[in-house]
């Protein structure tokens, strides 16, 4: 199986589609901007993604949305020009890299048998979305609450698990899992700061390494962050990289 960006799940539904990119909105969550975007299927010209981000800026301005997000095609690295652009134009440019694993290939040094994960239930849902929410309102209070929403939804669809780690009792640590035919996306990790080096992610990446041994367990790392280096010593193998840049427009 060829492991690519196309494997991992984006919210939202293409709302328009022609030769260079796809529109995707996501009209349930008009603020998440990894919901509402273009996705070039080819790397643009400069025009070409200057008349894009226009029709996508105004179509975002019809639905009170002040942003515009794009997604570059898997393994190429805009030149120069394009760069240059961003900066002068106010871009935010960054990029991801794609990682995939074997269940049986996991590497990891040691467990914390303090630390137990389970599988989000009715009696634990209320933990894993105060959990969450302290995780999300970083990006502000409308967004976590729009998210939780999201959450909700997310428990109710069985191609959803959601995994909290507990320690000493106390919940510390969620993933999302998207359930594919072939693979598993580890969508979300996140651990409460004061308890990142108690293996909090490590156990819970092996929750799912033992209940999918038969799946690829696939993820996204941010290019230039320091989980990234956890996966490959965990003997993730990488995949490629796909480049990102967005814009928020203040009002004046």
């Amino acid at each position: 199986m060829t492991i690519t960006y196309y494997h991992i799940h984006y919210y939202g539904q293409v709302v328009y589609e022609n030769d260079l990119y796809k529109h995707v909105h996501f009209p349930e969550m008009l603020i998440y901007y990894s919901g509402n975007f273009i996705q070039f299927k080819s790397m643009p010209s400069l025009q070409e993604f200057a008349h894009a981000a226009d029709y996508l800026l105004e179509f975002h301005k019809r639905n009170g949305q002040n942003h515009v997000q794009f997604y570059f095609p898997p393994n190429q690295k805009p030149t120069k020009e394009f760069i240059d652009y961003f900066l002068k134009e106010q871009y935010i440019y960054s990029f991801t890299e794609l990682y995939a694993i074997r269940p049986k290939e996991f590497k990891y040094r040691l467990l914390n048998p303090e630390v137990i994960v389970t599988a989000v239930d009715e009696n634990t849902f209320p933990y894993y979305l105060d959990l969450q929410f302290g995780f999300d309102v970083k990006f502000g209070v409308e967004f976590a609450k729009q998210k939780a929403k999201i959450h909700q939804r997310h428990f109710e669809d069985s191609s959803f698990l959601q995994l909290l780690a507990y320690y000493k009792g106390e919940p510390v640590g969620t993933v999302d899992c998207i359930i594919g035919d072939q693979t598993v996306e580890l969508d979300n990790l996140q651990v409460m700061e004061r308890y990142r080096n108690l293996s909090v992610g490590t156990a819970l990446q092996k929750y799912v390494m033992d209940h999918f041994p038969d799946h690829w367990v696939i993820l996204i790392a941010e290019g230039e962050d320091t989980p990234r280096e956890m996966y490959q010593k965990q003997n993730y193998q990488y995949y490629g990289f796909r480049y990102e840049a967005y814009k928020v427009f203040y009002e004046s």
